[in-house]
């Protein structure tokens, strides 16, 4: 998944947002979001604002199942 970091304050962990489509089904068409989600960042390579890849892993916490594969 190609991705955005917005945060790496925390310990080997950057959180990033992740932009999708979404249906309205009052006006049947579809709009803008995005959702945000926390991966894995185990040498510490990503920092905010860089576009990154990041791969679907085993759970590594309550809210981490993903990992950064590269830069």
């Amino acid at each position: 998944i190609e991705t955005e970091v917005i945060s790496d304050r925390m310990d080997k962990t950057v959180t990033v947002k992740r932009p999708y489509l979404e249906l309205v089904r009052k006006y049947k068409r579809y709009g803008r979001s995005t959702i945000q989600m926390h991966a894995h960042n185990p040498p510490c390579i990503a920092k905010v604002g860089d576009r990154i890849r990041i791969g679907e892993c085993r759970p590594l916490s309550k809210t981490v199942s993903f990992v950064v594969i590269e830069k």
